[in-house]
C-alpha cells in the first residue's frame, strides 16, 4: 500500500498511516511522532494519533517535492514506513523514507 495522497493546486495533502500489525512486536507503543524534512526533524512536533488499530496523521507539502522522514516509537525507537514511496541511505543507522509530491503524467 502507498502513501494516500490528496493533490490541490500547489500543495498535496499526505495521509501517513502505520497499522498495529506492522509495528514491531517486540515494544509497548505508547507514542509514535512523524519526523523529517517537513517539520525539520522535530522529534515532537508531529504525533501520530490512534484510532481503531491504525496510527496516522496528516501533513501538507509543496509540490514537487521529495523529503525525507521516519517514525519515532516512544522518543527513543526509529521505524521505516513500510508504505514509504522509496528509501534513501541515510548517515546513522541505515534508510529514511522518502514521501514524492511529484505527481505522475
Amino acid at each position: 500500500m502507498m502513501l494516500k495522497k490528496q493533490w490541490f493546486k500547489t500543495k498535496c495533502k499526505v495521509a501517513f498511516e502505520i497499522k498495529a500489525g506492522e509495528l514491531p512486536k517486540d515494544i509497548k507503543i505508547q507514542s509514535i511522532h512523524l519526523v523529517g524534512e517537513f517539520n525539520g526533524w522535530d522529534k515532537t512536533a508531529t504525533p501520530l494519533r490512534k484510532v481503531k488499530n491504525v496510527w496516522k496523521e496528516f501533513v501538507i507539502i509543496d509540490l514537487e517535492k521529495e523529503l525525507q522522514y521516519r517514525f519515532l516509537i516512544n522518543g527513543t525507537t526509529w521505524f521505516n514506513d513500510p508504505n514509504a514511496d522509496k528509501y534513501v541511505a541515510n548517515n546513522v543507522d541505515g534508510d529514511n523514507c522518502i514521501v514524492s509530491t511529484f505527481q505522475a503524467q
